[in-house]
């Protein structure tokens, strides 16, 4: 099966805080069906109150990113599924729950992972 990144930046979900907990359950009601199908491998939504560093082979800390490279913020989800369709029809109920369109992203195989 191959590996699929279902994500979108912080500022795409526009939700009005009355409707926050609402859009928190149905996000929660989506991945507890992923996991109870068995293709959920990990999600989350970045902590934007921590920054990014770079981090070199040895050691050295840089407080930032990539120079011109945008900070990645949002939510992520990766699922392994049996298709692109499959990852369609996930994406789309991660984006009703969410409230927001969602970026499909395909990973590479690896035998190793």
């Amino acid at each position: 099966m191959t590996k699929y990144l279902i994500s979108f930046p912080g500022e795409a979900m526009v939700v009005p805080v009355e409707e926050f907990e609402a859009v928190v359950a149905a996000s929660h009601a989506v991945i507890d069906e992923a996991k109870a199908a068995g293709v959920y491998g990990f999600g989350g939504g970045i902590d934007e109150d921590i920054s990014p560093v770079l981090v070199a082979g040895d050691g050295t800390v840089t407080e930032g990113t990539y120079p011109g490279h945008k900070v990645p913020n949002g939510g992520y989800t990766v699922l392994e599924l049996p298709s692109r369709e499959a990852a369609l029809e996930w994406a789309a109920k991660i984006a009703v729950a969410c409230r927001c369109s969602q970026e499909l992203r395909q990973f590479h195989y690896d035998p190793a992972s």
